[in-house]
């Protein structure tokens, strides 16, 4: 995530938006939001999958009609 503008604005003229003038500069100074972004993303993405209680799951579910508004 610490990527230099020049980086993702390959094959561009070199045009570098104020936004993204902003964001570079706002992460470099500010390194605890990426750490952040990071934790976060383990929080939410990358767990553990209980592989049982996700074939139980499966096995609970009820099938639902194709065309419920009959």
């Amino acid at each position: 995530m610490r990527a230099k503008p020049e980086q993702y604005r390959s094959g561009h003229s070199g045009y570098v938006s104020e936004f993204d003038q902003f964001i570079h500069d706002y992460l470099v100074h500010h390194p605890a939001v990426e750490e952040d972004q990071v934790h976060g993303w383990y929080l939410w993405w990358d767990h553990l999958v209980d592989w049982k209680d996700l074939e139980n799951q499966h096995d609970d579910a009820v099938p639902v009609k194709s065309y419920q508004y009959d």
